[in-house]
């Protein structure tokens, strides 16, 4: 995630804001620029952007913004839409008459909007039936997060931390986010996307495993009897050793940690250089140096930044801010993944068909 500014008085500004804490302008999020723009009132419902990449162009704000503030996207001029290109995308949104509904909305739709920002900047397609559902559980029913035919669809009891915190507990998970769940979940995606029917299949079992094992099986035996003991030797987490498919899901959404973590430490151009007592420095790290799209450079800044992380938690007196161990096999099924990402990417760019 890149840093933003106020155009109109410089101040900084962030992904989520909707108006300069410093002068007081309005705010919103140009998703064909990647940026937070301020905006300039114009005629009724009308906004001039005010970012010099926007050239002056006009703006509508989102109606889930206008109506329920879960929302800070624009719609361009030109765009018949009442809803913008984040919320487009949703199938189902929450029973807002149901107390707590429209603060769990809030929380997902900044998780969601996240998770697309990411996908935007690594130019991975969202056109190939891609939606969510937030849904709460029925009567006598529970709705389990997950995701089928590219409908995303996230139980909005995860939006609550204390329940979420339980269910981690629970779970024995070290790690369990909104933000965690999203990432997961278009894992999946993609795999049909990117994987399935492709040449790279093969590639695929060699490294995570042949998915045509039963999935209804594995889901049962993790559930019943947990993760093998052994899992952490060769898995980012114990969910990931329950079936390959689960395996890729979990390394997908690692691989968008480390890329929009490493991508915030270069906006704010951290440069770490730890000076351990009765040791020689270790050598310099300059988040803005960083290459992310070669993957070496992803990880020779990954693995320093998170140790940063963790010790600064500890002097806060709060768990790890990232609880994982990357061995030597998960690194290479990272290392597949960001080729998987960077071929489309570089396509994209180059406005040429990935290859399948």
């Amino acid at each position: 995630m890149r840093t933003f500014s106020c155009a109109v008085c410089k101040q900084m500004v962030f992904f989520e804001n909707v108006r300069c804490t410093q002068c007081g302008s309005a705010l919103g999020y140009l998703p064909e620029h990647l940026l937070v723009s301020a905006l300039q009132p114009g005629e009724p419902g009308a906004h001039v952007a005010l970012a010099p990449a926007a050239a002056g162009a006009r703006y509508r704000m989102c109606k889930n913004g206008v109506e329920h503030a879960v929302c800070n996207w624009m719609i361009a001029e030109g765009d018949d839409g009442d809803l913008c290109r984040s919320c487009r995308l949703n199938a189902v949104i929450p029973d807002l008459e149901t107390p707590g509904a429209l603060a769990a909305w809030r929380k997902l739709e900044l998780a969601k909007r996240r998770l697309l920002y990411t996908l935007d900047e690594l130019r991975l397609p969202i056109d190939g039936g891609l939606s969510f559902a937030f849904k709460s559980d029925p009567p006598g029913d529970k709705v389990l997060t997950g995701h089928a035919g590219g409908l995303i669809t996230v139980n909005i009891a995860e939006a609550d931390d204390p329940f979420r915190e339980k269910v981690r507990a629970d779970l024995g998970e070290a790690y369990r986010t909104l933000l965690g769940h999203f990432r997961h979940e278009v894992g999946h995606y993609y795999w049909d996307q990117l994987i399935r029917d492709t040449l790279r299949l093969a590639r695929f079992r060699d490294l995570f495993g042949d998915e045509r094992a039963d999935y209804a099986e594995a889901v049962k035996r993790h559930y019943e009897t947990g993760a093998r003991a052994d899992w952490a030797e060769d898995c980012v987490s114990a969910y990931a050793a329950m079936h390959p498919w689960e395996n890729w899901a979990e390394t997908f959404a690692h691989h968008l940690h480390m890329v929009d973590t490493l991508g915030t430490a270069r906006g704010f151009g951290m440069v770490l250089r730890a000076r351990p007592v009765g040791a020689s420095a270790q050598p310099e790290v300059s988040a803005r140096a960083l290459d992310l799209e070669d993957f070496d450079d992803l990880l020779a800044g990954w693995v320093p930044l998170t140790v940063a992380l963790n010790s600064l938690n500890r002097s806060m007196g709060l768990p790890d801010l990232y609880p994982f161990v990357l061995g030597e096999k998960v690194i290479a099924r990272l290392r597949f993944v960001h080729g998987v990402v960077d071929e489309v990417t570089r396509a994209a760019a180059s406005g040429t068909a990935p290859r399948r």
